[in-house]
């Protein structure tokens, strides 16, 4: 069985009016345990509305969407809540970290959610900056950091809570080449070391190609589903 199941996935907005918007139209997708997947697509293509499905963070208007043999649509608002902040950690290009707190505190804010006691996520919150390189700037807020930081704080608090699956939107969109490619690494040792299943957003080829399998989509439909090996026939 695969942790993720979409069979005929459709999210319309305005349905039935004449500016009637299909931004997913008819989305079929099995992704198994540890797979490291790239979504690729342009502006608009319907890409970060899959990922905000695939992620909880909204239903579709119609088809099926199982996550871990269970349908999204039976689950209840707290256990979508619970799938959202302990099976998922979330990757954003805006990197959605609350300026009044410190990377220590940024990083903290699943852990509380989950009730952990302060001394044990303070403790994980240390190892999660650690792992991504920012020891050293524990105090630091979000304005005192560069925008590669602020991002690697982001994939701390992402992977703190050891959740099975990294959904990651543009994470390198913001960022210089060098510095995505540091964030990318970073990925592709979680997905090495823990087994994590990857789904990565973006419009970027490059990006896309350090992926194990590619999927491009558009206009709310996925065109093509491939190994990276195959990823030059197409761009």
């Amino acid at each position: 069985m695969s942790l993720i199941e979409l069979r005929q996935i459709y999210k319309i907005y305005n349905e039935g009016m004449e500016n009637e918007v299909r931004a997913l139209n008819g989305v079929t997708l099995s992704v198994g345990r540890g797979e490291f997947v790239a979504i690729i697509g342009a502006s608009g293509s319907g890409k970060s509305t899959l990922m905000n499905v695939l992620g909880c963070l909204d239903l579709p208007s119609r088809g099926s969407y199982s996550l871990n043999g269970k349908l999204a649509s039976q689950m209840s608002d707290d256990e979508l809540s619970r799938i959202r902040n302990v099976e998922i950690g979330f990757i954003f290009q805006g990197y959605n970290l609350i300026p009044a707190l410190d990377a220590l505190e940024n990083v903290e804010l699943p852990l509380i959610y989950q009730g952990i006691p302060a001394e044990k996520r303070s403790r994980i919150a240390k190892e999660s900056l650690e792992r991504v390189g920012l020891g050293g700037r524990l105090h630091d807020r979000p304005s005192q950091m560069s925008g590669g930081q602020q991002q690697r704080v982001a994939i701390a608090r992402a992977i703190s809570t050891n959740a099975p699956i990294i959904m990651a939107d543009e994470p390198t969109g913001a960022l210089d080449s060098k510095t995505g490619h540091q964030v990318l690494e970073i990925l592709h040792q979680l997905h090495r070391e823990r087994g994590t299943t990857i789904l990565l957003i973006t419009h970027d080829s490059k990006v896309a190609a350090t992926a194990h399998r590619v999927i491009r989509i558009a206009d709310g439909q996925i065109v093509v589903d491939c190994p990276r090996e195959e990823i030059a026939l197409w761009t």
